[in-house]
């Protein structure tokens, strides 16, 4: 006789089929990449995880890195060794998380965005994607477009929008085709860019006075805090992107190596640039034009060619900005080839994005807002995102993935919950300042730590509570040919 399951109890297990993404792609550099955010074909995953090293490299050699650096220093007023200890515990903390994130990528073979549907669900995952797409497709474009037209013009003297406008094309045009040719840009300019940053690094620290207080404010903890915040916001910005970059990898690589190496290139690139540009404010402190004023002490031929690397940077930087912005836009489950999705969030998020640089053209110091800004939205999903992660090991939840009946609420209203009340009490910026640091101005911003706990504490309850209604597993598997 057949039993039946209680209405009051979830089954053990279910199996899913996955959406495997279609076409063929392999290793072709020049073909626009087919599919959208789906589950990569095991037969067609390629590379190693020593590749993730200038994948990671090369979009952080640019000028907006540099200018955390000159923030610190030259707009928060710390003292450098102030600023060097903020830069070492924000971009450390971002960068070990970005490890551990791109390291679930080769199992799992789907972008990071849909790995969140495992602890936010189907719909709930609206939330974090929907975030990642708007803060990818125009923030993130703003920034790194506005620092390479900065560069662009001052080498050429080109007026800024023209100069805005040319970086943009480049950057549309390497992201249209889709993983293949981002990742081989990324590879060709990492040399050219590691090499150019290094001399002009070392050119920086050797002019520079390492004890002066010429720009010092006396800014304390909470300029401390600020600036872990923003480094923290910059380095982990790329968290959300961590698996777009990692799926491709062979289903068997070493889920130690990939997060090492991914890691490892945000960490070098991010900590080495923003020290020197803390350090370049008691040579030259130009806030009318940052870039000029960090290349100037540098010398004509020096000068330019950092110049150039910068513009190039934010080619680099923005090609994965455009790329995941489209994923994180398919990965919202509408059912859209991702060449049609790179095509809207190019041309969509891309006038947006042009509207928020021409604005911030003039005004590089609102950047300071948007670097923290990312850290209010990325701590608390990351505290869901992990909490979830050690909540469910030993279990089998792949078949999550593309569950549409998975609908928790956990994920969602945790991390909803998390951002708002971190930011109510403890955001410290122009924008808005919470309860907190407006009764006590030198506590600083520590928004997104609060609101990684917050979220991850709440998560962990709800979800002990709501997992009891849920399948304890979900095993994903692939459609016969």
């Amino acid at each position: 006789m057949a039993t039946s399951t209680p209405e009051h109890s979830a089954p053990e297990s279910e199996t899913v089929v996955a959406e495997v993404r279609p076409g063929e792609y392999g290793t072709k550099v020049i073909a626009v990449e087919p599919g959208g955010a789906e589950f990569a074909p095991l037969n067609e995953r390629h590379g190693r995880p020593v590749h993730l090293l200038w994948t990671w490299l090369s979009p952080n050699l640019e000028f907006a890195t540099v200018f955390l650096g000159v923030l610190a220093t030259g707009i928060i007023g710390l003292t450098f060794w102030q600023a060097f200890f903020a830069i070492l515990l924000g971009t450390g903390l971002g960068s070990f998380t970005h490890g551990v994130l791109s390291s679930r990528g080769p199992r799992y073979g789907v972008p990071q965005m849909v790995l969140s549907r495992i602890s936010f669900g189907w719909f709930g995952n609206i939330l974090p994607a929907g975030l990642n797409a708007i803060i990818a497709g125009i923030g993130w474009f703003a920034v790194n477009s506005v620092s390479g037209a900065f560069a662009l013009n001052a080498l050429t003297t080109l007026p800024k929008w023209l100069c805005l406008l040319i970086v943009v094309a480049f950057q549309v045009v390497i992201a249209f085709y889709g993983h293949n040719l981002v990742q081989t840009f990324e590879r060709y300019a990492a040399p050219v860019l590691a090499i150019i940053f290094a001399i002009a690094c070392i050119i920086t620290f050797t002019k520079a006075d390492f004890g002066s207080t010429a720009n010092a404010t006396g800014a304390g903890i909470g300029g401390f805090l600020v600036i872990v915040g923003a480094t923290f916001g910059y380095a982990a910005g790329w968290n959300p992107y961590a698996a777009d970059y990692t799926r491709y990898l062979p289903a068997d690589a070493s889920p130690a190596k990939t997060g090492v190496s991914a890691g490892l290139g945000v960490f070098l690139s991010c900590f080495v640039l923003e020290v020197a540009g803390a350090a370049s404010t008691s040579v030259v402190l130009n806030l009318d034009n940052p870039t000029e004023g960090f290349t100037s002490p540098l010398g004509s031929v020096m000068g330019n060619l950092t110049l150039l690397a910068i513009a190039l940077g934010a080619v680099a930087a923005n090609a994965i900005n455009i790329y995941s912005g489209a994923l994180s836009f398919t990965a919202l489950g509408f059912r859209i080839p991702l060449k049609t999705a790179r095509a809207v969030t190019a041309l969509v998020f891309g006038v947006l994005g042009l509207i928020v640089a021409f604005l911030g053209l003039n005004d590089i110091s609102k950047y300071e807002n948007f670097l923290l800004v990312i850290s209010y939205w990325i701590g608390p999903w990351l505290g869901v995102y992990l909490v979830d992660w050690a909540m469910r090991r030993g279990h089998r939840v792949d078949g999550f993935l593309f569950d549409r009946k998975h609908t928790p609420y956990a994920g969602w209203v945790s991390m909803l919950v998390g951002m708002a009340l971190s930011i109510w009490l403890f955001a410290d910026q122009s924008l808005y300042t919470g309860l907190v640091p407006s009764k006590w101005p030198s506590f600083g911003d520590i928004a997104f730590f609060v609101g990684f706990l917050i979220a991850g504490v709440l998560y962990a309850v709800i979800h002990s509570v709501e997992r009891s209604k849920e399948p304890q597993e979900a095993v994903l598997v692939t459609p016969k040919a």
